[in-house]
């Protein structure tokens, strides 16, 4: 019989005391280097802070939140012919997902550096803007348009 994945346990970031905040730092770390991506996040939070005038952890919780996406589209096979299903997605998955999507539109920005595209993000996905709140749309377009297919869902 299979065993069930033991789910980590992680530990809140020191500034804010958040989870979701530690779990975005391990997202934005690469090779292990966590002191560097603390000081792009905590970076990006000051930049937050000066711009808006508002708590940036209330801007990154917001952004977080409008990013999140309700419906994905999951590939399922049936009798030789794949098709994309629309189910919906797991409260852990979606915020894994809003991370992704975030992290993935400020690294595809050129030409400043980290923090100030990562607070610029998180700005405009508060706002309901910007690349990641544009790819949540896509995803839920997609959905929509393979709505037929729901009752493949298994």
């Amino acid at each position: 019989m299979a065993r069930k994945k033991e789910k980590r346990e992680i530990m809140p970031d020191l500034v804010y005391g958040n989870v979701l905040v530690s779990r975005f730092i391990n997202q934005v770390m690469k090779k292990g280097k966590k002191t560097i991506a603390s000081k792009i996040v905590y970076g990006a939070f000051n930049i937050i802070k000066e711009k808006e005038k508002k708590e940036p952890l209330e801007v990154f919780e917001e952004a977080i939140k409008n990013v999140k996406p309700l419906v994905e589209v999951r590939p399922k096979r049936v009798g030789g012919a794949t098709y994309q299903v629309p189910r919906p997605v797991p409260p852990e998955r979606s915020i894994a997902l809003a991370i992704r999507w975030v992290l993935g539109a400020v690294r595809s920005k050129k030409g400043k550096p980290t923090k100030e595209k990562l607070a610029e993000e998180i700005i405009l996905a508060s706002k309901n803007e910007g690349s990641a709140i544009k790819k949540k749309e896509n995803t839920h377009r997609m959905a929509e348009a393979n709505r037929a297919f729901a009752h493949f869902a298994w």
